[in-house]
């Protein structure tokens, strides 16, 4: 990308922070119905939840604010240091500082607050492979270059995978493979590295280890034929989602969320919208969401340089690729697992990173080359 002299301006992209302020109160108004019957039920209130996403909403609103009046090259500083806190993190999952809920080794207890490495790995990354192959457009195309990327990329798939959480540690792949090849990779190598994750992924579901993945497998391809087993939260989604037709019950008049459907507020939050708001509520949300999405990548188009070209890539697939695996899971379009929805899902850990990420990328906005000007003045 050719260096250009860009006037910064006072502004953003307004759009990037009206669309991401209405998905989360709209977030808000979900987990408050979403959660009722479950908060009332584990805590004897029913605001247990709403408060803690409310908590998270208005901290994550702040980190917006300060990464939205930030200049985004201050992350190059912190790329290296942010991988390795990452990295560390997913590392302290392997001590008594881990929480074991439902099988799976996924948090860590700080007392004040509880964190979700594999969360924090995703951000990482991005800050990381946006500063890695920022200076340099030809450095992707060199193996000997990639192959710190890789390794690094195969220890965190490792690390989350031991969790085990097979569903987060694909989309850390995604996430690396598609920045690289934003940033530059020839497409030959993409479909080498899904042939082999395609290979990974077979030998994984049918080894001794994978047999829980094997199962979330055939669970995809019949939710039915375990109704009241591995099937069961997947027949509950479909059956909120299609029990709301057009223009679904009612907001808070939802079934399903009456201690049938488990994570109804966190990762199967979309059933609970598509049971109350209908299928009108959820294609307003889903245009929602493309319309973020779009806003993010014309920031992408329009970045000052190739570091906040990379930068607002990795943040607009990181939402994009959320977005597109929770809602293709609870319409039982992906096999079954725990992704959370941005700005929607009751998740602390996710709240703070999309709103810091949103921030940044508004920051980068500012900084928006006009593409018309820049033909013309290179012409």
């Amino acid at each position: 990308m050719a260096d250009v002299k860009v006037k910064r301006r006072k502004e953003g992209d307004p759009w990037i922070v009206l669309a991401t302020l209405a998905l989360s109160l709209f977030g808000l108004v979900m987990v408050f119905s979403a959660s009722y019957y479950s908060a009332l039920s584990k805590t004897g209130s029913p605001y247990t939840y709403l408060r803690s996403d409310f908590m998270f909403i208005v901290l994550g609103w702040i980190l917006f604010i300060f990464c939205a009046n930030v200049d985004f090259h201050f992350w190059k500083a912190l790329a290296w240091p942010a991988l390795g806190v990452g990295i560390v993190l997913l590392l302290l999952i392997f001590t008594p500082l881990a929480i074991t809920l439902n099988n799976a080794t996924r948090w860590l207890d700080f007392k004040i607050i509880t964190v979700m490495p594999g969360e924090v790995i995703k951000s990482s990354l991005i800050f990381f492979l946006a500063y890695y192959y920022g200076d340099d457009p030809y450095k992707v195309r060199s193996l000997k270059s990639n192959l710190p990327v890789l390794g690094i990329t195969a220890l965190c798939f490792l690390l989350i995978y031991k969790q085990p959480n097979l569903s987060t540690a694909g989309t850390v792949v995604i996430l690396v493979l598609a920045m690289m090849f934003i940033a530059g990779l020839q497409l030959y190598w993409i479909v080498g590295a899904a042939a082999l994750g395609v290979g990974a992924f077979v030998v994984i579901v049918l080894s001794p280890a994978g047999r829980y993945m094997l199962t979330r497998v055939q669970t995809f391809f019949d939710p039915f034929k375990d109704m009241l087993g591995s099937g069961y939260q997947v027949v509950q989604a479909l059956l909120a989602l299609g029990s709301g037709g057009v223009l679904g019950k009612g907001l808070g008049k939802g079934v399903q969320k009456m201690l049938y459907l488990p994570e109804a507020e966190s990762d199967f939050i979309f059933a609970i919208i598509g049971e109350e708001l209908g299928y009108v509520g959820c294609l307003a949300l889903m245009f929602a969401y493309l319309f973020l999405i779009w806003r993010c990548f014309k920031v992408c188009i329009k970045a000052p340089d190739r570091f906040g070209m990379l930068l607002a890539s990795g943040i607009s697939l990181h939402l994009a690729i959320q977005v597109i695996l929770n809602i293709a899971v609870v319409s039982a379009s992906f096999f079954p697992t725990g992704i959370v929805l941005p700005f929607i899902s009751l998740g602390g850990n996710a709240m703070l990173l999309f709103l810091a990420e949103m921030g940044i990328l508004y920051n980068i906005s500012k900084h928006s080359i006009d593409i018309q000007q820049l033909a013309a003045a290179e012409a």
